[in-house]
Formats: structure tokens, sequence, C-alpha cells
């Protein structure tokens, strides 16, 4: 079992498509490679349907792919593309100081390339030719999408990598849309070496926004309010981005690829299902799906699972972290109970409140264990497992003792597909290798692939301050852990957290995303600015 996500195309949904070139505009390149040509623009007419169904015809100019680096390793994947309105309905739009959406298409860390992109959404290929080479581990998410929750408006997608509604809506709401490729974990020379697994992804997308950010007052967009988002190991690619804004950390990775002299925070991020903390993801998937059989009817070895719940219960007790709402100190005895009180029972709540009184009536018939009075949802965590079912991932989930998950070659190095990084994946290690200790050059990496790094053992003064969290209750992608300590520390720091779970929703789901614009539009202070 692999990373939570399989590569592929974005899900479209409920957004309805048309789009044709209408002329074009090209300037002389630049001498200077990291420059932005304001002039380099197709203009394009897309028709956009918003989530309440009304369709909007947004004129905007699209710059096809731009290395952004000066040194590129492969510029198929270190590349980005541009898309600024100019006209909504009819009314022309100033985006020059608009919200920047910086949407990665990252699904299993796997390479994500925008080369043959050819109008906005164009990154939702989270392959972008960087098929898996022979023996890769593969990723496990299904691939088929569901959009079953209330205003889910067909914009889940459970292959992971950027929903690309996210983009349209962006678009025709009137801000700035920059869509980044990155180099990802399958990736292989002519000489047979690995150079886009770890801290690669991460590495390409920090060059990107200096790249953005380094062209101030050449490319479209307010640079200052830059808003991430990505999906799996997307999503916690972009809570990375904006937890390690500016750390020293990466200094001489970016160095190596030539990203320009500027900044690399950003001032929000957007985050669904965040497949993120590999070092304890194992522990945090056992505490939370560790009772639950997999789909072949089988419970997973339960000396394993049970050793890692107590490694996790271990590390949560070392974050020393406070519960939304008054909580108080969270642990593993009591965060089933907060999981049910701040989350999983406010999420049924909405996703019953908004069915009509037939149809929940119908739901509440077929699921007992919900006790629904006085307009709210209550149940235990117990039932709540049983509701979910069979879970996703054999154990351990993450570091796979015969080095099979995904995760495995995104620690790959040189010439070895995949590498443990964990102690307890070595010390159980069953492919027979020689070593069963970690390589000595994991940690560090483990650093700069976790965003709790930044937020815990050395807290980032230049992070995000305001976060979108999302995540569906029935993702056994992950633990529903991840991203509620995730939360937890942020708000903890004094963040603005927005952290919402669907109910009964899988790995990808994006059930909200009108209100992710809003909610851009809130946090930014955007007002749009449009003409007669």
């Amino acid at each position: 079992m692999g990373i939570g996500a399989t590569a592929g195309v974005a899900a479209v949904g409920g957004i309805a498509l048309s789009a044709n070139a209408s002329d074009s505009k090209t300037s002389s390149s630049s001498s200077d490679a990291l420059v932005f040509d304001p002039d380099a623009y197709t203009k394009l007419t897309k028709t956009i349907t918003d989530t309440a169904g009304t369709e909007h015809t947004v004129v905007y100019h699209f710059w096809k792919a731009i290395t952004y680096v000066a040194k590129p390793v492969d510029a198929t994947y270190q590349s980005l593309i541009v898309s600024a309105p100019v006209e909504i309905d009819g009314k022309a739009v100033d985006a020059s100081n608009a919200p920047i959406l910086f949407a990665n298409s990252v699904g299993g860390y796997m390479p994500a390339s925008v080369a043959t992109a050819t109008e906005v959404g164009g990154g939702g290929s989270a392959m972008g030719g960087g098929a898996a080479p022979s023996g890769a581990p593969s990723a496990s998410a299904s691939t088929s999408a569901s959009a079953s929750a209330p205003g889910a408006n067909g914009n889940t997608n459970a292959t992971g990598g950027a929903t690309s509604s996210n983009q349209l809506l962006a678009l025709a709401a009137g801000y700035v849309v920059i869509e980044p490729g990155a180099r990802g974990r399958t990736l292989k020379n002519s000489s047979g070496e690995y150079y886009g697994t770890a801290p690669a992804a991460i590495v390409d997308l920090k060059a990107a926004v200096r790249y953005v950010k380094s062209n101030k007052g050449r490319i479209p967009g307010n640079v200052e309010r830059i808003v991430s988002a990505g999906t799996s190991a997307g999503g916690a690619l972009s809570s990375l981005l904006g937890a390690s804004g500016d750390s020293p950390i990466y200094d001489k990775y970016l160095k190596e690829i030539g990203a320009a002299d500027a900044s690399d925070a950003i001032f929000a991020t957007g985050a669904w299902c965040p497949i993120t903390d590999l070092e304890h993801a194992d522990g945090a998937y056992e505490w939370n799906w560790g009772a639950n059989d997999l789909s072949t009817g089988k419970l997973v070895d339960q000396t394993v699972s049970k050793a890692l719940q107590a490694q996790f219960a271990e590390y949560q007790a070392g974050l020393k972290l406070r519960g939304l709402g008054g909580f108080g100190p969270l642990n593993a005895r009591n965060l089933d109970a907060y999981m049910v009180e701040q989350y999983l029972e406010p999420s049924a709540t909405t996703y019953l409140a908004a069915l009509s009184d037939s149809a929940r009536e119908t739901y509440l018939k077929a699921n007992t264990f919900i006790t629904w009075s006085g307009g709210k949802a209550r149940f235990t965590w117990a039932d709540f497992l049983t509701h979910v079912g069979a879970r996703k991932k054999d154990t351990p989930a993450f570091d796979a003792f015969d080095l099979s998950a995904g995760e495995n070659n995104e620690f790959g190095a040189g010439t070895t597909l995949a590498r443990h990084f964990t102690a307890y994946g070595a010390k159980n290690d069953s492919t027979g290798l020689s070593s069963k200790r970690i390589a000595s050059d994991i940690p560090a990496k483990l650093d700069l692939m976790n965003p709790m790094f930044h937020l815990v053992e050395k807290v980032n003064p230049n992070r995000s301050r305001h976060w979108w969290i999302r995540l569906g209750t029935k993702d056994s992608d992950t633990s529903l852990t991840v991203a509620a300590n995730l939360a937890a520390r942020l708000d903890n720091l004094g963040d603005d957290v927005n952290h919402v779970y669907y109910w009964d929703e899988g790995h990808g789901a994006n059930t909200d995303p009108a209100d992710f614009i809003t909610w851009i539009a809130q946090v930014t202070g955007h007002k749009a600015k449009r003409g007669k």
C-alpha cells in the first residue's frame, strides 16, 4: 500500500468548460532567464459555471510554461503557468493587485508538469509524463471520484492532485491563478539516479514562489497575497510551503537550481487531506484505524498495530497541544473524544441539516448509531469507526516493511529506489537489507518534508498566518489526527485556522470550493475592481 493518491487528471465536475484563443502577443525573450515577460501571453476566453449554476464568461491572459529557475534539473517539471482575468461577464477587470492562487497539482508525491498546458487548470495532470519506473512503489487511492455531499458540485478529486475547480472559480472571481509544476519521486535519469525524491518537490515549489515574488510589478497579481492550494501529497506540500516560509534549511537546495533571490514565504495556505508528518504517520494511522479490518475482512497484525499506537501516544504527548474550542491538553487517551466533539459530530450535523426532512429520516434509519436531537448529531468514536468500515492500508501504512509504499520511494536516493525512513520500519525490514537502521541523511530530509518541524521544533515566524484545512471523514488514506494536530498547533500559535471535516467523504473531497474562494477574499482583504 502506498501514498494516499495516485496521479491522474484532476476532476472538474460541476465546472463547465469551453475555451478558445482569440489573439496572442509575444515579445523577445529577456536576457535574464528569471524575468517575467508581461507581454508574452495568449488571450483566451472560457465559460466557467460556478457552484450556484451561473455561467460566467471570462477573458484572460495566459502565459504558457515558464521555467522558474536558472539552472533547472528538468524544465519539464520546473515550470509554471499564469492566468490573469481581464474581463468577466463583459466588464473589465483589474487583476494587478488581486490575490494569487498558487495551486500545485502534485498527487502521491509524483511529478507534476504544466509543460504542455494550454489553458487555466492545465496543471491538473499529476503524472506530467513522469510514469512510474518498473518496480516503483505505487499509490493507493481509488481512481473514482465521489460527490455525494451537499454542495459537492462534482468538485471531489479522489485521485489527488489539485482540484481544478479551485483554479477555475478563482479566475472567475477575478484572482490571478499560478500553477507550478514540480519534480516527483519516480523521475530517473539515464544513469538510473532518482532526481525527484525528497526534498525536490518542496524545493521546486519554493523556487516557483521566489520567481513570482522576484517579478513583482511585472507578473500580474499581488505577490504579497499568495494563497497556496494542494490535495493529498499536494496538500502536504501546500502545508509545508505555508509553514516553512524563508526557512534557511532549504537554501543550499534552492541555490543549486538557481532559484531567484527573493522570499518564498506565502500569505495563506489551503490544504486538502494533507499526507504529511510522515515519520509519525504509521503510528497515527494505527491509533485511528487499528481496529478496522481491511477490505478483505482481515484484521491487520495487531502486534505491529499496537506497537505503533504506543509510539504515537508518546509522540502525541510530546507535542503538548491544546485542542480548539477550549478543549484542553490533547493526548492519546482523549483524542478520540476531541475528534468526535470538535470535528465529527459538527460534520455530521452540517450534513444532516442540509438534507430534506425525508432524506434525513432515510439516512438516520440507515445509520442508527447517530442520535439526532435538537438539530445536532451525537455518536461515539467506536460507532464512527464501525460506520467508516474497511481501512485502506495494511500496517505499517507508510513505511512498509517490504519497502512497497510510495513514501519509501519518496525517500529513495541515488540509484536506490526506496528506503526506510522510520526506525521501526528499518528494524523490521523484510527485504533482506544488511542494515536495520535508517540512513544518516533521513532525519534531515524528514525535517525538510514536515510542516510540524517548522511549527514545533523550530517555530517559523515567517509562516502563513491563515489556514484552510479540509478532510473527508471516511478518508482512511491517512489518519484523521494528522490534520487535527496541524490545526491545533497552528491555533495554539495564534494563527487563523478554518478547519472542517466533510461528512462521509473520502480522499480528495472538496465540497465547499465556493467558500474557499470567498475565504481568500476575506483573509487577503481583496475587493474586486471591475469596469463597465
